[in-house]
């Protein structure tokens, strides 16, 4: 009877154990019945940006001019002048100021007037930019020529000096002219087709070289003026070349054979690579060409002055 009672407490204790460690119902029952309705519980959402707010300089794509060819022409962009020789005036034996024109629609001068490269493009965006200076042609008491450099022009007056100008009138009510303005029109540079070039040919004995040294340069217009009276073509404006050649020696030539020939502005005027004739040359009366020659007599006078220098060059040798 003992023996009975204390199997029986042991086997009540060992189910009052199970039932501790038995997990709740509740919680599958729970599940189940999640299962049963198809309610799936809720989950963690993945995070939104707004592309709305981005800045714009992130939507829109960098502009990158591609290469216009397979190599950058840099080496004319980085020129520099060859500077003259130093020159005294004790070692200056011979000198005779020339003034030559070079009409760009020879032959050997359209490269200047060529849309690309323009001479007279060259010359007036150095202007408009202050990197050059214009002087006024105007002859005065002291200037008789109109070409020493006294006046300095400002880039709007070397432009008016060029553009086309019309005159306009002011009238009142009554319809009587009241005044007159002349006001100036648009430039074309393709009116420019003559250049003026000032020069010194110079001997010098130390270095035993004759040599032409350019010093100013002028683009030509022809002024308007009564009708039936003609007017020669007079300088627009006058440019001290040695202060231009620091300008013209990164503007490329165009060649018509060869466009990798590097030419600079600066290097067809030191190696003489243009065509041109001789309009004035120093003398006492100050005359030109024009003043005692007409006609064909003109054009054999301006070569009778070249031959004429080239001739005292080579008499100072002997053979």
């Amino acid at each position: 009877m003992l023996c009975l009672v204390c199997v029986g407490a042991f086997a009540q204790r060992r189910s009052t154990r199970r039932g501790t460690t038995k997990k709740p119902v509740t919680t599958k029952k729970a599940a189940a019945s999640n299962t049963v309705n198809n309610v799936t519980p809720p989950q963690a959402q993945p995070s939104v940006t707004d592309t709305t707010k981005r800045p714009a300089a992130l939507t829109a794509k960098k502009f990158d001019r591609p290469l216009d060819g397979y190599y950058k022409k840099t080496n004319i962009l980085s020129a520099r002048k060859t500077p003259y020789a130093n020159l005294r005036e004790a070692d200056v034996i011979f000198a005779k100021r020339i003034w030559q024109d070079i009409d760009v629609r020879e032959k050997m001068n359209q490269y200047m007037a060529s849309p690309k490269s323009r001479l007279i493009d060259v010359l007036m965006d150095a202007v408009n930019a202050g990197e050059l200076t214009a002087y006024d042609p105007t002859p005065t008491k002291d200037d008789p020529g109109g070409d020493s450099f006294s006046k300095p022009l400002t880039p709007e007056q070397a432009r008016g000096k060029l553009a086309d100008s019309a005159l306009i009138t002011k009238s009142d009510t009554n319809g009587n002219v009241i005044s007159t303005e002349r006001v100036a029109g648009e430039f074309n540079p393709d009116s420019v087709v003559r250049f003026r070039i000032k020069e010194d040919w110079i001997f010098d004995k130390q270095r035993s070289v004759f040599e032409p040294r350019i010093i100013g340069i002028a683009p030509l217009i022809k002024p308007k003026a009564a009708e039936g009276i003609d007017l020669d073509l007079q300088p627009a404006f006058w440019i001290y070349f040695p202060e231009a050649r620091d300008i013209l020696a990164t503007k490329e030539v165009v060649n018509s054979n060869n466009d990798a020939t590097g030419l600079s502005y600066d290097d067809v005027f030191m190696k003489r690579m243009f065509a041109s004739y001789i309009v004035k040359q120093s003398n006492d009366k100050d005359e030109r060409i024009k003043d005692y020659a007409q006609g064909i007599d003109r054009l054999y006078e301006s070569q009778r002055i070249k031959k004429s220098l080239m001739d005292w060059e080579l008499d100072l040798w002997q053979y």
